[in-house]
């Protein structure tokens, strides 16, 4: 590999990060192609890694779909290859946190849709500009946005093709929070020690079953987490035996 994406693991998360930066991170093939390498690797290490976070490298997130790879002509490993990727990333057992600063458009924005959570700082810039250039989303944009902000939010981002700031993004639920550029490496790390410090069987199967029902009445919806449920996890006893020692210690 080329290093256009980077992997970083440390007890128990791995960190993708984009790193194009000299491009502000823009996608091309062969950026994909290391990020599905990656994404297939963490796939099936559950054993060790149990969060992955997606970030960018240097001055953002990604400017999206590097529009030079679109005029010369791409020629991916095979169709629909970079919404494949896209999809892998989403359907990874673990969760997944998109990180977000400075740009991230269109494509990038497709790519950190995939994140179960998304952070983003106050310097984020959020943006769907398909129609500026005469294109329409094969990436995703057209499903996951609305079902993140809800039909008439995604109607005006799609339509509009404007800018929306971190803060605007945290506002519509685009974002889960919105953070300042000082806190912005804090939060990320605060958010993935909260999570990691949980069952990652539990947070595999909840992913799971939140992905199955997704779009369920609700009737169906609970007898699938009824009839689906993964049940106790290997580590129950260990967890409680530990809470009950540890609260008749405080007694």
């Amino acid at each position: 590999m080329t290093n256009l994406v980077l992997r970083d693991d440390r007890d128990g998360l791995a960190t993708l990060t984009l790193n194009r930066p000299e491009k502000l991170n823009s996608l091309n093939v062969e950026m994909f192609i290391e990020l599905n390498e990656h994404v297939a690797a963490i796939e099936a290490d559950i054993d060790n890694v149990g969060l992955v976070v997606v970030r960018g490298a240097g001055k953002c997130f990604s400017a999206g779909h590097d529009l030079a790879d679109i005029a010369h002509g791409e020629r991916p490993p095979r169709p629909n290859f970079q919404a494949l990727t896209i999809e892998r990333l989403a359907n990874l057992p673990q969760p997944v946190i998109a990180a977000v600063h400075g740009h991230c458009y269109t494509g990038a924005l497709e790519l950190a849709l995939a994140g179960d959570l998304l952070i983003a700082s106050h310097s984020a810039k959020f943006a769907d500009t398909h129609a500026k250039w005469s294109l329409t989303p094969v990436w995703g944009m057209s499903q996951r946005l609305p079902r993140r902000i809800g039909l008439p939010k995604a109607r005006e981002m799609i339509f509009t093709c404007r800018t929306w700031s971190g803060e605007e993004a945290a506002a519509m639920g685009l974002a889960n929070l919105c953070v300042r550029e000082e806190e912005f490496g804090e939060t990320i790390d605060n958010m993935a020690r909260a999570i990691l410090a949980n069952s990652w069987y539990s947070n595999r199967a909840n992913k799971k079953l939140l992905r199955d029902t997704d779009g369920l009445p609700l009737a169906a919806g609970l007898a699938h987490e009824i009839v689906q449920s993964a049940g106790v996890g290997p580590d129950m006893q260990e967890r409680i035996s530990a809470f009950t020692t540890r609260s008749a210690r405080k007694a």
